[in-house]
């Protein structure tokens, strides 16, 4: 069981388990607990696991393979399910927590937040919701206490009273949900009043896509207009279908120019685990064009600090302009259009599905659009001969 400085150079020199050891744990000396296993099998793959104590017994929690999941997200993810255990492990005896005696404040603060920091992307905007809204309104109330006509008054009022969208009145109540099911399911309550509670589910999806003309429009404009940087970064999103978000903290050790590929990592993807996105010749045609414009590690730099943008909101609203788009076409919907040519080139959703690091199909149909064109093309291509040919009339000269 060594203890080393876990480094990417270590890990990258091949760890292998020592021919007379069926396995091998290299512990890091950084971060207490976490450990790389290494085991004898010809298909074994070196995993990261969270090595802790419960009830006086050592457990381990496997955290991804190696290849999965890069150092310093197995250190993070650790540091956070360190803090959760250490939260649990204060809490108030189960006989009183299956009473739902604790208030919702103390919950929300030392159960429900660390948990949601290891689990939910999303975590700072339930910090939000609980805050301004749902805290003032039931925080000071037990668990036990709150009830099902209470939080459908204050659903009403999150609406009729507070302007509110519906969409956003249902998150309200979709996070109080979620907390109770978790404190049902840690026995901390004995059943969740708001199960099956009717949210308003109304549908506020926006569908903006770029047509073809448009596309040609905005990829003029992003060629010639004078802020470079940010266009560059537009481009990219144009010919990547990548994220924004995953765009701006692109770094160039992330970029593989060998196999054209770029490696988004897991702390930068959306699901967590490191996104390869293959490079069109266009792409790599941007690459070349940044390449050795800024001494930054990132790709997509802002030139006056050296560092991701945090927004580039303000340039795109006016790009958007110059190039004669919708005005409610947003960043996001760039990534719409490039799913969208996709499918029109004839790609499948599984395909797309793949592309996009799309865990469910529901999400990749999502993103799919009939373009009038299209839909004319569907309709021509399946319609029936109902009706012969009328056969002209021939009158014969008597």
């Amino acid at each position: 069981m060594p203890v080393v400085t876990l480094t990417p150079a270590f890990m990258a020199s091949g760890l292998v388990c020592p021919p007379d050891k069926k396995r091998i744990e290299y512990c890091d000396a950084k971060v207490a607990g976490l450990l790389i296993e290494c085991r004898s099998g010809a298909d074994a793959v070196p995993t990261w696991y969270w090595r802790y104590k419960l009830n006086g017994k050592t457990t381990y929690k496997n955290l991804g393979p190696l290849n999965e999941l890069d150092l310093d997200s197995a250190r993070k993810q650790v540091t956070l399910l360190k803090a959760e255990h250490a939260m649990v492990s204060k809490r108030i005896p189960a006989t009183e927590l299956a009473k739902g005696n604790m208030p919702l404040d103390v919950f929300m603060r030392n159960h429900y937040f660390p948990h949601a920091e290891l689990h939910k992307r999303s975590h700072k905007r339930d910090d939000q919701l609980y805050r301004i809204r749902i805290a003032p309104k039931f925080g000071h109330l037990q668990l036990n206490q709150i009830t099902r006509h209470e939080v459908q008054q204050f659903h009403l009022a999150l609406v009729k009273e507070h302007g509110l969208s519906p969409a956003s009145a249902d998150l309200h109540i979709a996070l109080l949900r979620h907390a109770l099911n978790l404190a049902v399911e840690w026995e901390m309550l004995e059943r969740n009043v708001l199960k099956g509670f009717k949210l308003l589910l109304v549908n506020n999806r926006v569908d903006n896509y770029l047509v073809e003309e448009e596309v040609e429009r905005l990829k003029d404009v992003l060629l010639t207009d004078d802020n470079r940087p940010v266009c560059m970064l537009l481009l990219w999103l144009l010919v990547t279908g990548a994220r924004a978000s995953s765009a701006m903290h692109c770094k160039w050790s992330d970029i593989d120019m060998a196999n054209e590929v770029w490696l988004v990592p897991a702390t930068d993807a959306k699901n967590l685990k490191p996104n390869p996105h293959f490079l069109n010749e266009a792409a790599l045609w941007i690459l070349r064009q940044n390449a050795g414009k800024l001494a930054s590690e990132y790709v997509f730099a802002n030139p006056e600090t050296g560092k991701p943008y945090t927004t580039i909101t303000r340039v795109w609203y006016r790009i958007r302009k110059k190039a004669g788009i919708n005005p409610k076409t947003r960043v996001h919907d760039i990534r719409h259009s490039w799913a969208h040519r996709a499918l029109a080139q004839g790609h499948s959703i599984a395909e797309l599905q793949m592309a996009m690091h799309h865990a469910d199909p529901r999400t990749t149909m999502l993103y799919s659009h009939a373009s009038p064109r299209m839909m004319k093309e569907v309709a021509r291509s399946t319609s029936l001969v109902l009706e012969k040919p009328r056969v002209p009339l021939v009158i014969e000269a008597v």
